[in-house]
């Protein structure tokens, strides 16, 4: 668990009151002159992130004049962790032993004696642990940034990675819908349109009639899908076709069963919404078509309270279904498209031995 960081206004008071408490401590409050460089130097480190040269510089005259040299180490470290100059540094750390060293109004010190120049080595020292200490949290803060820099290219590698395995996968669905599923939807195109010319019956005609316009429009869609399958560009791009609302009377009147459409729908409802609906009745036409040979169905769509209902009723079917392949995923995929929009699909069997599937939407969602 990360520790959480102190609010920085709470820090700079912590560091006003111990300069203040070292003021308290090492300066005599009859001497007026170093009593007020000190209390400049104490509440002068509110302003040390915003301008650490000037805060430090502020504090000196504390150090000359005194022994309250807390606001002064306190402002040297900031600077340090701030600023990227050496040399500036340098300087600093110079200009605040030698304000050490000395004290108002003598100035001078003598190198010759042992103690003096103990004293330089340890007032040194003191102003080194603050400068180091400083460039050791900037060297930190900077090694931060940099680990989320190489974290975020990381990530977006991984992203281009996974786009490129996409691509790859995209190329090779297309070939394989083009090689595979295009060429063996041609060919019962073509033969329900040998079947259509060649034959006199006139149920049998019709028959081939709407199986070679299904699968032609089966085409279409095949060739649309991979289109967009071979296109290239990062953006993401939704695989199907974009039906609307104004496709659903088509849908019905080509979906070769006995069907009725009733529609009461607001305008401008998103496309996302129109495609979901679109997309129920497609597959509830579809599995009346494979399970229920005969059957007649009604399309209700409508709204009610703020929330779109779309209703597919089909009556008993009057003859047993073909064994058709089915992967099962229609109804899966119903729902999941349903529940991204929150809305819900359910279905079910009727009393009078059809079926119904019924999809409710709210009315509000967002354009895709």
């Amino acid at each position: 668990m990360t520790p959480r960081r102190v609010p920085a206004p709470v820090l700079d008071a912590a560091l006003v009151v111990a300069a203040l408490l070292d003021v308290w401590v090492n300066v005599d409050p009859d001497e007026s002159l170093r009593m007020a460089a000190a209390l400049v130097a104490a509440f002068c480190l509110l302003l040390r992130r915003r301008l650490p040269l000037l805060t430090f510089l502020l504090t000196l005259p504390a150090v000359l004049l005194s022994d309250a040299i807390f606001a002064a180490l306190a402002g040297l470290y900031t600077l340090a962790s701030l600023t990227r100059s050496r040399l500036l540094l340098g300087l600093c750390a110079l200009a605040f032993t030698i304000s050490n060293l000395t004290t108002w109004p003598s100035l001078d010190f003598d190198l010759s004696q042992p103690s003096t120049l103990i004293a330089l080595g340890y007032t040194a020292a003191t102003a080194a642990a603050p400068v180091f200490l400083g460039q050791l949290v900037q060297t930190r803060r900077d090694l931060s940034l940099r680990i989320a820099e190489i974290s975020e290219a990381r990530d977006h590698e991984r992203l281009l990675t996974a786009q490129t395995v996409l691509a790859k996968e995209r190329a090779q669905l297309a070939r394989e819908m083009h090689d595979v599923v295009s060429h063996q939807v041609s060919l019962i195109a073509v033969r329900a349109g040998a079947l259509q010319v060649g034959t006199r019956d006139s149920e049998v005609k019709e028959a081939a009639a709407t199986i070679r316009r299904l699968s032609v429009q089966t085409l279409d869609e095949l060739r649309h899908m991979v289109s967009v399958l071979r296109a290239a560009g990062g953006r993401p791009t939704e695989l199907t076709p974009q039906p609307s609302l104004a496709d659903l009377q088509r849908l019905v009147d080509s979906s070769g069963i006995e069907a009725e459409l009733q529609t009461d729908l607001p305008d401008g409802l998103a496309p996302t919404v129109q495609r979901a609906l679109y997309r129920t009745v497609q597959e509830a036409l579809t599995n009346v078509r494979k399970h229920a040979p005969g059957a007649a169905a009604t399309v209700r769509i409508g709204h009610q309270a703020g929330t779109l209902h779309a209703t597919v009723t089909n009556t008993a079917p009057t003859r047993p279904p073909l064994p058709l392949p089915s992967a099962h995923y229609g109804l899966v995929g119903l729902r999941q498209r349903a529940a991204l929009l929150g809305g819900t699909v359910t279905s079910g069997p009727t009393a009078d031995g059809g079926y119904e599937l019924r999809l409710e939407l709210p009315a509000g969602p967002g354009p895709p």
